[in-house]
């Protein structure tokens, strides 16, 4: 009995010193960033399958998209995130914004892994503005006991920062909630890397790409709008960002980042 009671404590360390390795290895994300501009490509073709192959072509683990219809008569009353969730088999969650339609207009979010909260914030409006809204969720993540916090948006385009540096300060007090939290913060931010906002939100994100990578016009990009962010700095190690050399699908090309999460001990 004594020695079936060692086997068995024996199994159990062993067990436990697999399981606390695994967790240490870094967890290794493939993120990506659309504004669809509702599947309408720079041809005036409406093509939901279009937009999913744009997204499948780099194998995405996480998807945030912008411009989305959802029962929308202009766009043939297609449940847009309904059916890009079915073209790439992945979860779906849909923040809608504006009342448009007959239907409702506004973010989502693809994943591969499951989502196990959600919830849509409607940000500061300025003047009467089109409503904005962020999306925030927590993803389960593969082999880890640990969640991933993602915030996912589309800001005003306005020459006036106004409303977009209210929305950067709302999404980082919202943030300010889970201090320890691995994040990621994607979307059309439609403000460029030197703009006031981006300092803003470089109060507490980091973005992928340090140097600009212009994402559109989408005929040939002169300038980045579309970003992909992490926090906390240390957590994360990114591997590759590239903009998608894709110029029909939408009117913005869609920025792709390989992104490593670290253990946090490492």
């Amino acid at each position: 009995m004594k020695q079936l009671m060692k086997c068995v404590l024996l199994a159990a360390v062993s067990l436990l010193s697999v399981s606390t390795c695994h967790s240490a290895e870094p967890i290794r994300l493939r993120v990506l960033s659309y504004n669809i501009h509702h599947a309408e490509g720079i041809d005036r073709k409406l093509d939901v399958e279009r937009i999913a192959s744009v997204i499948l072509s780099v194998k995405p683990d996480i998807v945030a998209l912008q411009e989305v219809d959802q029962k929308v008569k202009r766009t043939d009353s297609v449940d847009q995130p309904a059916e890009l969730a079915r073209l790439t088999e992945m979860n779906v969650i849909f923040g809608a914004n504006i009342e448009l339609q007959g239907g409702h207009y506004g973010n989502a979010v693809l994943s591969r892994f499951p989502i196990t909260r959600h919830k849509n914030h409607l940000l500061p409006n300025i003047d009467d503005s089109e409503q904005r809204g962020v999306i925030e969720m927590e993803i389960s993540l593969p082999k880890s006991n640990e969640s991933l916090l993602l915030l996912a948006t589309h800001l005003d385009y306005r020459a006036d920062e106004r409303e977009r540096l209210a929305s950067a300060k709302y999404i980082n007090e919202l943030i300010a909630s889970h201090p320890q939290h691995p994040a990621l913060l994607a979307g059309d931010l439609n403000a460029t890397p030197d703009s006031e906002t981006l300092q803003l939100f470089g109060e507490k994100w980091t973005r992928a790409n340090e140097k600009p990578m212009a994402t559109v016009p989408v005929n040939q990009p002169t300038k980045q709008i579309d970003f992909i962010l992490h926090r906390s700095a240390n957590r994360w190690k990114v591997v590759e960002v590239n903009v998608l050399d894709e110029d029909i699908a939408s009117d913005h090309r869609a920025i792709f980042a390989v992104l490593k999460l670290q253990a946090d001990d490492e």
